[in-house]
Order: structure tokens, then C-alpha cells, then sequence
């Protein structure tokens, strides 16, 4: 870049910090705002906020034409909701009074279908029009009334499939709609506050805490009160009187917060805290074993996600599912690969996913074995294993059927799309097999190593079978050094797509190492990564070592293992002691319990490794955020606290009208990814935009892998949990000395993009794939363009990153110089080269 051109971009980017420090926020418009509720009327934005639903052989394109909305039907398809032209999140209050009003006509006379109905659950109409359209535009204008309960994102919807009653097919044609307004003109019998949630001003864990951990109560809504007590909720005796401390501004959660520390409160019982004029907060209990019951329907919710198999249970149990065989993509070769669990609130399976779950139940198993009984209530209980071995063996048997001959491992099953709203038994599509990934396989021999360790005790011929697979599958690494991975552009279902797969080779090569103790697998294994999220797992391989019986403690990669587990529990702890509520986040993203739970993995870890008090209460305190104690105040489990989801998006809890007990929800995503989300946390801060709704995929849904690192984190947390292996020093070894622990944090959070299709009126709705979301490299702000900011933001970033955060996707889009080697200075160069259009495009590599 010559001196002219640099000179430009430098000062560029002082402007954009000058910028950014005097930006200002936007206003949030009321609810209940006069005027028109659809923003884009007139089409003079295009077709903003419109868009279009296709299915059963339905075909459509989306434009304006001379100041109208123009959608080209180019084939009617099977049913009248083929095709679908919408308009997303319209608020509707009990009670009142609506004028509806558009223009719309047709290039060939039809009949069309326009309402207003629910965006989810059965699609009822809550006003409808039949539409005879010609080529002359008519006016349609009419006053309802909303009769249902308030429905704050529902959607106008024209159906313009095919319409058998009337014309059936007809050759292309196009349909105009233009001078849209929806009008809110009586709102006197309105009562707007009749569905807001109640916030109570005392937050806690909600499930309780046991005897000798740290205790601490988050105030808000506090006027001038100083003192708060702990109550016995049987005698409503106070046994413990407090000082509200440490005012805070809680700009996260838009609050100031106080807390209570009430760790001196040891006996067992049931409590509750008490502040006057404040209600009492939720009621709570102290306990040796108030975890147990939780431990256990953690795992026993894997088991009602087993798939191909007859499942026992009153609510959700169901005949075997998904039994018949796959065909492998792009050929006509079919396979059997029925069994496992399914992944999320759908019905696909992931290999994944389902290593990181896999290995947080192993794992989880070896730091505290005393927890895991053998009594579940699954088949396998009363078989003298572990009942949470034995349901990890089903998984890790359902993997092995997705090993391809030559080693390498299929990455997922599922159909070509999502299923309807349904029981498991009731999806009956094709089941289609992705092709081999090189993540999958390396994910897979990690697991299959780790697993032939933890079998060996109970069957050692299904651990030799396990190294077996494993052993195969490095092969196929070692013969496949290059990153592969293509996901079908017809199939919609989860991508669990990745930029890189350093991290899992990283993992199964130290694996692989501690079930063989052969070094060559080491010199493989190169520098440390971190992470324990589905996309990055370098801390598995940390753990790998870490926790080993006879690890080299001088060793490099001994070292390197701990100095990356260390180094991210010691930035993250500042954010922790800082939060009155413990979250160690700045930035909230799609899965963010998860990334919570991780976090507390990493602080359990910590603690294990140094014995470091401060550790052991940071991972204490993301448990007690999962359970209650967080700005939503709900227990995120199901079926566990007083608050709980009760409307997760989840098929079999949807299909059975009752959530599924033990499931982790998502948890807050303050990128608002799905309807639901839009309408209901418009105005919510970030650290509050979690809507109990099934439509909310982006915040409410469950999988198996948000569920195994709670498993694994109550169990670290447990006082039974010993210390890390501490074995004799040895020799150093002869392999290469590893690099230095990469700086990423291990929680890197988990993003998802935008669903591609929308709900139908009868039809069910799709969810966006759990997934990251499309690369755009250089936007690390989120903000959706790539500007000098961002560069200036990875510079600050790479300069103090405890100071200058950059979460989730936002360290995806960053690293845009050579993707795949970390964040640097590159890569803010990068983007000033774009910017100065020396480079075209990103990414930018050398």
C-alpha cells in the first residue's frame, strides 16, 4: 500500500473512533404508537420487510415495479399456501379496533386469499378476505376487531398457491399490492399491560444452593432500602439479616442492581429472601443433594431424545422413529444409520454435535463418578453401568454407523428440510446422509478414542471396537490434510458448518495420545486451541491431557493445555466479578447458556488445576445464573424452579402440549434471530431478550449439546470433585515443543443466520439451522457492514482484549487475513485495504 493511500486510511480511521464515541442511541417507539404498523406501505424502500414463503412445488420471485410490490407467481404449486407473499410482526391487542387497507390486482384474473393470522402454533385466521383479483386494481378496506388474546407478532399474509375451488393451475403471472396500511383506530377496551411478564425485584438460584457454597441475592427496584433477610420459608422465621451492597449500573440489562451476600446460611431448608417494600423473592433450597434430581433428568432428557428405538415414557414416549434407510447423498447407495439422539428441537442428527455432548458426559462422568447411579429408569438401568455410560453408548453406537468405509465419518442425517410441529413418529420424509466432513472425522476419532478409555472397565470389546473406529478414522485425517466440508445447497436442516479444523484435529490427536501414550501422535497435534462450543473444541483436547493418569507435567503440551485453560478463565473472571449477576458476557448471541455453561466448565477447571477459591465461585455463579439468578429471573432448566420454559421450541414438547422436563433453553440472544424475538424484545436490553415462546427458536430452543455442559458443570461444581491428576514429573519429551495457546476464548458463542423459509398458514414453520451464520469478513461489529470501525475495533481488540471484546461471530467476520490463523493486526489492515479498494474483496490472504 503506498503512503498516500495508508494516509487515508489512518485518518479514516480516527474519524470512525471520533464516531463512534459520540454515536448516539435510538428511541424505541411505543407499542401502541398511532399510525400505520406497516413501515414499508408504499414500496418506495423496495421490498423491505416483505418476503415470500414457497413449498409443495410452489415458485415465486419477489420485486417492485412501478412503486407497487410486484411478486411473480411462477408456478402455483399444490396447495393455497404454495406460495405466500407476507408482511412480518404486526402487534394485534385484545380488543382492539383495526383498519385494514390495500390496493391489489392481478395480471391474469384469480382468486387470492388475504388475512392477518398467527405467526406459529395452528396459523388461525384472526381476519380474512377471499380476493376475486383482474388486472384492475381494487381497494380493500375494511374495520375488525382483534377477539383473541393479544398476538404482538402476527403477520399479514397473502396465499397465492394454488386456489383448486376456483381456477386451479394457471400460467405465470404477477400480483400487485401496493398502499398497505394496518391502523390501530380504537384502543379504548385496551388493557396493554394484561401479557407483561412479572419481574421480580429479588433474583436468586432459583433451584438452591448447597451448604457451603458462595450465596448471593441480586436486588432491583431498590428506593432507599439497606438491609435484606433470609427467611425460613417453613416458619417464616428470619435466620440471617444482610447488607444490600455494591451499586451497580446494569447497562446490559438496563437496571441498577444491589446484591446480598447470605453465604453464612448453611442448614438445610427451604428459604426465601425477604427486602422491604420489595415481594419476596422465589423460594429456594439448601442442601447436600439439591442438585441430584437435576443431574439426573439432565441425562434423562437425552434418552426421550433417543431416535430408531421404542422410547417409555407417559408424555413423550413414542414407537421407534426414523428406522428406515438413509440415502447417501449424491449417489443411490442407502445405509442404515438409525439410532442416536436427536439433536435439537427437530429431528436431525449431527456427529458434531454429538461429540461435544458425548464428550461432556465422559468427562463429566470421570471428575465426580459418586453422582451417576445406575437407576435413570432407562433400558440399560440396573445393568451394573453407569446409567449416563450407557446412554453416551447409544450415541456413540449410532456414530459408528456414520463412519463411511474409507474412515472418514458422514457429517449428519436429517431430512431435506425441517418437519411440521410433530411427534418424532410422524416425520416420514427421506432421510438423506451429508457427505464426509473432515470436523466430523475428526471430532468422531476424538470421541471414539476418548470412548474406548471409559468402556474398557465394562466392555472391552465394545473399547476395542471404539479404538477401532478411531484409529480408522485418522487415517483418513492423516491421508486428508486439507479442510472439507460442502453442505448440500438443497438441504435447509442445521449445517454445523466451521471456518477451520485445526481445533478438531488438535483434539483427536491428543486423544489419541492419551489412549495410546504414542508420542507421534503429539508431533501431530501442534500448537493448543481452545473452545468446548460444537465449531471450536480445542479445550477437549486440553481437557485430554489435563485430567490424564500419567500426563508429563514439564511436557509442552502439558503446559500450553493448562496456560490456554488459565489464561480464559483469568478474562473472563473480571467480567464475572463485575456482572452483579456473575455473566461473564458482554455480548449475548444465539446458544448464549451454553457459552455460560462453558465458561463455568472453564472456571471448574481452573479451580481443579490450581485450587483457586475465586475459580471454583466464578463457576459457581454460572450455575446460579442458568437456574434464576439473571436478568430474565428464570430458571432455564424445565420443569425446575419456579420460573421455568414452559413454550420451548421443541417438536415432541410442541406435538405433546407440555415441555419435556431437564432442558436447557438457548438462553438470550440480543440479535433478535427469529419473529417471535422481534416482536416481543424490540425495546428489551440485551441482557433481556429472551422470549418463553415456541416460535422463538433463537432463544427458547433446546439440544443435547446445551444440555451436556450443564451435566458437566453441576457436576464440577460438586465438593466431591477432586483435584486434577497430579502425577511425578517425568522427562521432557522428544516430540517438537507446541506452540504458545492460541488467544481466542474458549466460549466463543454461537451464532445462527436468519431462517430461509417462513411459516405457512397450515403448513408447519421452519427454524433457522442451529448453525454459525454466513461469514461476512471484516464486520467483527456485527453491524452488518464492513467499515474502518471494525478495523478499528480489531486493533483495540488486539491491543487489550480483556478491554475490547469481540464475541461470537463477530471473531469469525474478523478473521479475515488467512482465516483460520487468529485475530491480528493483519487483519484490520485488511479491511483498510478494502476500504482504500487496493483489495476487492475479503478475505484477504498472503
Amino acid at each position: 500500500m503506498n503512503h498516500k493511500i495508508m494516509r487515508r486510511c489512518l485518518s479514516a480511521l480516527i474519524s470512525g473512533m471520533l464516531i463512534a464515541s459520540c454515536g448516539s442511541a435510538a428511541l424505541p417507539l411505543s407499542g401502541n404508537a398511532a399510525g400505520n404498523l406497516i413501515k414499508n406501505s408504499t414500496f418506495e424502500n423496495g421490498t423491505k420487510d416483505w418476503g415470500t414463503y414457497k413449498e409443495s412445488g410452489g415458485s415465486c420471485a419477489l420485486s417492485t415495479d412501478d412503486g407497487r410490490l410486484a411478486l411473480t407467481v411462477k408456478n402455483v404449486g399444490k396447495v393455497n399456501y404454495a406460495v405466500q407473499v407476507y408482511y412480518d410482526i404486526i402487534p394485534l391487542y385484545k380488543n382492539g379496533v383495526y383498519r385494514l387497507k390495500y390496493d391489489i390486482s392481478s395480471t391474469v384474473d384469480r382468486f387470492v386469499e388475504g388475512m392477518i393470522q398467527m405467526n406459529g402454533g395452528d396459523y388461525r385466521a384472526y381476519t380474512w378476505k377471499g380476493l376475486n383479483l383482474t388486472s384492475t386494481p381494487q381497494t380493500v378496506e375494511y374495520e375488525f376487531t382483534m377477539e383473541e388474546e393479544t398476538d404482538i407478532m402476527a403477520k399479514l399474509v397473502f396465499n397465492c398457491g394454488i386456489q383448486e375451488k376456483y381456477e386451479g393451475e394457471l400460467p405465470e403471472h404477477t400480483i400487485y399490492i401496493d398502499n398497505v396500511s394496518l391502523e390501530l383506530v380504537d384502543d379504548s377496551n385496551v388493557d396493554y399491560d394484561a401479557d407483561k411478564p412479572y419481574a421480580p425485584s429479588i433474583n436468586i438460584n432459583q433451584v438452591g444452593y448447597r451448604p457451603d457454597s458462595k450465596k448471593t441475592a441480586v436486588f432491583r427496584d431498590v428506593t432507599n432500602q439497606t438491609e435484606f433477610s433470609v427467611v425460613n420459608a417453613d416458619t417464616k422465621e428470619k435466620v440471617f439479616t444482610g447488607k444490600l451492597e455494591n451499586k451497580k449500573e446494569n447497562a446490559s440489562a438496563g437496571e441498577t442492581n444491589y446484591t446480598g451476600d447470605f453465604s453464612s446460611v448453611t442448614k438445610a431448608g427451604k428459604y426465601y429472601i425477604s427486602c422491604d417494600g420489595l415481594d419476596d423473592s422465589y423460594t429456594f433450597e439448601i442442601g447436600d443433594k439439591v442438585y441430584s434430581n437435576l443431574i439426573d433428568d439432565s441425562v434423562k432428557m437425552l434418552y426421550l431424545q433417543r431416535c430408531g428405538v421404542k422410547v417409555e415414557d407417559a408424555t413423550f414416549g413414542h414407537a421407534a422413529c426414523h428406522t428406515s434407510q438413509a440415502t447417501v447423498y449424491g449417489t443411490n447407495q442407502k445405509i442404515d444409520v438409525s439410532g442416536g439422539w436427536h439433536d435439537a428441537g427437530d429431528y436431525g442428527r449431527y456427529v458434531v454435535p454429538a461429540a461435544k455432548t458425548v464428550a461432556d458426559l465422559l468427562y463429566a462422568y470421570q471428575a465426580a463418578p459418586s453422582l451417576y447411579s445406575d437407576s435413570l429408569g432407562i433400558p440399560e438401568s440396573g445393568n451394573g453401568v453407569p446409567d449416563i455410560l450407557d446412554e453416551a453408548r447409544f450415541e456413540l453406537e449410532w456414530m459408528m454407523k456414520m463412519q463411511a468405509p474409507d474412515g472418514g465419518a458422514y457429517h449428519k442425517v436429517s431430512c431435506a428440510t425441517f418437519p411440521g410441529y410433530v411427534a418424532p413418529t410422524e416425520e416420514k420424509d427421506e432421510l438423506i446422509v451429508t457427505p464426509v466432513s473432515s470436523t466430523a472425522t475428526a471430532d468422531f476419532c476424538a470421541s471414539m478414542a476418548l470412548a474406548a478409555e471409559f468402556y474398557e472397565k465394562y466392555d472391552s470389546d465394545f473399547a476395542k471396537k471404539c479404538m477401532e473406529a478411531a484409529n480408522k478414522s485418522w487415517a483418513w485425517l492423516e491421508s486428508n490434510p486439507n479442510f472439507l466440508f460442502k453442505n448440500p445447497e438443497d438441504i435447509v436442516t442445521g449445517e454445523y458448518g466451521d471456518m477451520t479444523d485445526k481445533d478438531e484435529r488438535y483434539w483427536a490427536a491428543v486423544q489419541m495420545y492419551r489412549a495410546t501414550k504414542d508420542d507421534k501422535y503429539l508431533a501431530s497435534a501442534g500448537k493448543s486451541y481452545t473452545g468446548l462450543d460444537w465449531s471450536t473444541v480445542g479445550d477437549y483436547g486440553n481437557i485430554a491431557i489435563l485430567t490424564m493418569n500419567g500426563a508429563d507435567k514439564n511436557s509442552d503440551v502439558y503446559k500450553n493445555a493448562q496456560a490456554a485453560v488459565l489464561k480464559q478463565a483469568d478474562k473472563m473472571i473480571g467480567n464475572v466479578e463485575s456482572s452483579p449477576y456473575g455473566s461473564p458476557l458482554t455480548k449475548y448471541n444465539w446458544g448464549s447458556n451454553m457459552t455460560i455453561a462453558n465458561a463455568g466448565i472453564i472456571f471448574g477447571l481452573a479451580q481443579q488445576l490450581t485450587g483457586g477459591e475465586n475459580y471454583g465461585e466464578a463457576a459457581q455463579a454460572q450455575l446460579n445464573y442458568l437456574l434464576g439468578a439473571n436478568p430474565v429471573a428464570t430458571c432455564f432448566v424445565s420443569g425446575y424452579g419456579t420460573v421455568s420454559p414452559e413454550n420451548p421450541h421443541h417438536r415432541p414438547s410442541m406435538a405433546a402440549g407440555k415441555a419435556m422436563k431437564g432442558m436447557l433453553a438457548g438462553g438470550v440472544n440480543e440479535n433478535l434471530e427469529d419473529s417471535a424475538a422481534k416482536a416481543y424484545l424490540a425495546d428489551a436490553p440485551a441482557a433481556k431478550c429472551y422470549v418463553d415462546n415456541s416460535e422463538s427458536y433463537s432463544t427458547n430452543e433446546i439440544t443435547i449439546y446445551w444440555n451436556s455442559p450443564l451435566t458437566y458443570l453441576l457436576t464440577l461444581t460438586d465438593p466431591s470433585v477432586a483435584p486434577a491428576p497430579v502425577q511425578p514429573a517425568t522427562e521432557a519429551p522428544t516430540q517438537p515443543a507446541t506452540e504458545a495457546p492460541t488467544t481466542e476464548p474458549a466460549t466463543t458463542a454461537l451464532a445462527t443466520e436468519a431462517p430461509t423459509t417462513e411459516p405457512v398458514t397450515t403448513a408447519p414453520a421452519t427454524e433457522a439451522p442451529t448453525q454459525p451464520a454466513n461469514v461476512k469478513y471484516g464486520d467483527a461489529n456485527l453491524d452488518g457492514d464492513v467499515t474502518l470501525s471494525d478495523a478499528l475495533l480489531i486493533l483495540q481488540y488486539v491491543a487489550n482484549s480483556q478491554k475490547y471484546n469481540i464475541d461470537g461471530q463477530g471473531l469469525v467476520n474478523a478473521d479475515c487475513f488467512n482465516p483460520g490463523d487468529g485475530i491480528t493486526g493483519q487483519d484490520a489492515l485488511a479491511i483498510q485495504k478494502l476500504d482504500a479498494k487496493v483489495i476487492a474483496s475479503l478475505p484477504d490472504r498472503a
